[in-house]
């Protein structure tokens, strides 16, 4: 297959680009707006070709030729999208926009897989949040997502693409410096620590829940969904929740003791920030992801499993 993976040079393009790598049959068009190269220890670097680039106003620079599919995980992630709401319209809505258009000109009818994000909703929450559940996001981040989400829906109900949205948990454990993503402390719990540096979380309040995924099992459901039928859902409305898993810090804390020593937590500063207090909040983590589960999405990994394996890579 010919694949377009957006923001390649991110943490979970990079991790994708690597799973798609290991088929021989795969040429991938990777593409971010900074300098990256193809994953390391990839099986088949050869079938990768990198492209900088700047989806907003060259998107069909990266459309060198048909592709069976594109993933689409560029993006100004949660904190840096609500600091600059310019910026984030930008890069969130109109770099995916013209990525769309471009491809419906071309007539391609790609199968076109969007990583969006659980950021969507907003209190109050139900006691469970399905696809159902209206989205009222509580900051432009989500905001953002909600209007790509409605573009992909119509597109593929106009026959422009095969379109695919899925709302991403936390992804765990990201490796590098921390990211503009509010929720980074999350990672950085785990990663800082081990690494011999401080991590600030922003609350005392160990009992708070966090839903989660780690990075194995976000790029195996992105795979998957690669080979999705198309009726499996609706054509206007092709969104899908993630499974998922839901973690405290307390037992975030817990695992990092266990897998690496108690001493690990002298690393960690707990503060209240109260700013920071509201937008965990906003954060659901009671979802019900029997749709997702129902087209064969899963969750294998548990979070202390997670945590093992990103030992085990350092």
């Amino acid at each position: 297959m010919k694949i377009l993976i957006t923001g390649a040079g991110g943490f979970v393009g990079q991790y994708l680009a690597r799973e798609l790598l290991k088929d021989p049959e795969n040429k991938l068009i990777l593409t971010d707006i900074t300098v990256f190269s193809t994953p390391p220890s990839s099986i088949h670097p050869e079938n990768a070709i990198c492209i900088q680039a700047d989806l907003v106003k060259e998107p069909q620079a990266v459309l060198i030729e048909k592709m069976d599919a594109v993933y689409v995980l560029h993006g100004i992630m949660s904190s840096g999208a609500e600091a600059n709401l310019d910026l984030g319209l930008k890069v969130n809505v109109d770099a995916t926009r013209h990525l769309l258009d471009c491809i419906r000109k071309k007539g391609w009818h790609t199968r076109f897989i969007y990583g969006s994000s659980i950021a969507v909703y907003g209190r109050p929450f139900p006691q469970k949040i399905t696809e159902d559940v209206y989205p009222t996001p509580e900051g432009s981040y989500g905001s953002e997502k909600v209007i790509c989400e409605t573009l992909i829906n119509d597109y593929t109900r106009r026959g422009y693409i095969d379109g695919f949205a899925i709302r991403l948990p936390g992804v765990i454990i990201r490796t590098g410096a921390p990211t503009q993503a509010a929720s980074s402390f999350l990672s950085g719990i785990i990663r800082e620590p081990l690494a011999g540096k401080k991590c600030v979380v922003p609350t005392k309040d160990r009992s708070k829940t966090f839903w989660v995924c780690s990075i194995n099992d976000i790029v195996l459901n992105l795979v998957y969904i690669l080979g999705l039928p198309s009726d499996v859902l609706p054509l206007h409305r092709r969104v899908l929740n993630a499974p998922g898993m839901v973690v405290t810090i307390q037992e975030m804390r817990d695992t990092l003791a266990k897998v690496a020593g108690q001493e690990m937590l002298d690393y960690i500063e707990e503060v209240e920030d109260t700013t920071f207090a509201d937008l965990v909040q906003s954060w659901p983590c009671n979802f019900d992801v029997s749709l997702a589960s129902g087209v064969g999405l899963s969750v294998r990994e548990t979070f202390g499993q997670a945590v093992e394996e990103y030992v085990r890579s350092l």
